[in-house]
């Protein structure tokens, strides 16, 4: 496959699928697409983050090697939305590594607490610390007040993941 062109090519979920179908476990084709993913021209790094999310809910020791690059990425300005997304989305159902725990802490709470942040980015990074705050309840109440601050006027689906992840750090 010419992964460029095929992601290129059309951007629809069915093109995500079979993108990620190609990729499967093989990590070398996984690196090719994060490749893609981080260092191509505007458009083709943006398509490629979807199938990059779905790639390692798929299989979560893809993004082994590729934790660094993966963070890093996230400090730069002006990032498009669908990269902070789908990065974000990854993070959600997969053991991060112990040594990137703080970096995404504080990743996520940014983007939780940013009011220019869309709300599904803001979303992920809320179950991504709800999921950290089982190890660590030291940020729970950091958590909870950023959720509470910002229920009133959220969308429904903020306000479903909110009640989750509070019950989830209220346990």
């Amino acid at each position: 496959m010419k992964l460029r062109e095929e992601i290129l090519k059309e951007h629809s979920k069915n093109q995500c699928a079979k993108i990620v179908t190609w990729v499967g476990s093989n990590q070398s084709r996984f690196a090719e697409l994060f490749s893609l993913f981080l260092h191509d021209e505007y458009r083709v790094v943006q398509r490629a983050s979807w199938p990059v999310s779905y790639c390692v809910q798929a299989h979560p020791s893809l993004i082994g090697i590729h934790w660094k690059q993966l963070l890093k990425n996230l400090h730069k300005t002006n990032l498009h939305d669908a990269v902070k997304r789908n990065s974000i989305r990854l993070m959600q159902d997969i053991k991060i590594p112990e040594k990137y725990h703080g970096e995404v802490m504080t990743i996520c709470f940014e983007y939780l607490g940013s009011p220019k942040e869309t709300v599904a980015v803001k979303v992920f990074s809320m179950k991504v610390l709800g999921n950290l705050a089982t190890r660590y309840p030291e940020i729970a109440p950091e958590l909870k007040i950023l959720i509470e601050d910002q229920l009133p006027d959220q969308t429904p689906g903020f306000k479903s993941c909110a009640r989750k992840v509070l019950k989830q750090i209220n346990s």
